[in-house]
């Protein structure tokens, strides 16, 4: 039985289609970033960021987005954590680990009644909104022709299922022990 989530939640431009690593997407939908080939799709659940690639090529790609990729400053990640408390507060989400770093976020969280995949979506909106009231809005200075601000969070998300305490614990301690490895102070 399902008892929890990690999810991970990307910035726009952390993580892109065609990484050479690999990612979760089955298309690339920009022709810019098609020139450097197609989705990598992969299935494995084990992190691939270390994984040995060509840079360059993926830092030419990240160029080619329509927008400059987000790094979330500390202020940014402070009000992404308010936006994240609203919504856990209002819909009885318990979260058990989070960590809000420059180019994703993680969270531990149990089951809820919503499917993962809603309750990330949901994250990000009440992030974003608490982005836009706070005036900290990663693209404030690119409204769309319709006065709309781009997307902050890539499409998706990353979920493993956990279905047993131990999983549960060692998915905790990943989250909490993630800043470390950015060489980030650990956030509570």
């Amino acid at each position: 039985m399902i008892l929890g989530y990690h999810l991970i939640i990307t910035a726009y431009g952390f993580w892109l289609p065609n990484d050479p690593r690999g990612s979760w997407s089955d298309f690339v939908g920009a022709w810019e970033l098609l020139r450097f080939g197609r989705a990598t799709k992969t299935e494995s659940r084990q992190s691939l960021a270390s994984t040995t690639h060509n840079q360059l090529t993926r830092l030419a790609a990240k160029k080619e987005l329509k927008y400059p990729n987000v790094h979330f400053t500390g202020i940014q990640a402070r009000v992404i954590g308010r936006g994240f408390a609203d919504y856990v507060q209002r819909n009885e989400l318990t979260i058990w680990a989070c960590s809000i770093l420059p180019e994703h976020a993680h969270l531990v969280i149990a089951r809820h009644r919503y499917k993962a995949e809603q309750i990330a979506n949901l994250l990000k909106g009440a992030a974003t909104k608490a982005l836009i009231e706070e005036n900290v809005h990663s693209f404030e200075n690119y409204p769309t022709n319709k006065g709309r601000l781009p997307k902050t969070w890539a499409q998706g998300q990353w979920k493993v299922f956990l279905d047993s305490v131990k999983d549960i614990r060692r998915a905790i301690r990943y989250v909490e022990d993630n800043p470390l490895k950015e060489v980030k102070s650990k956030q509570h």
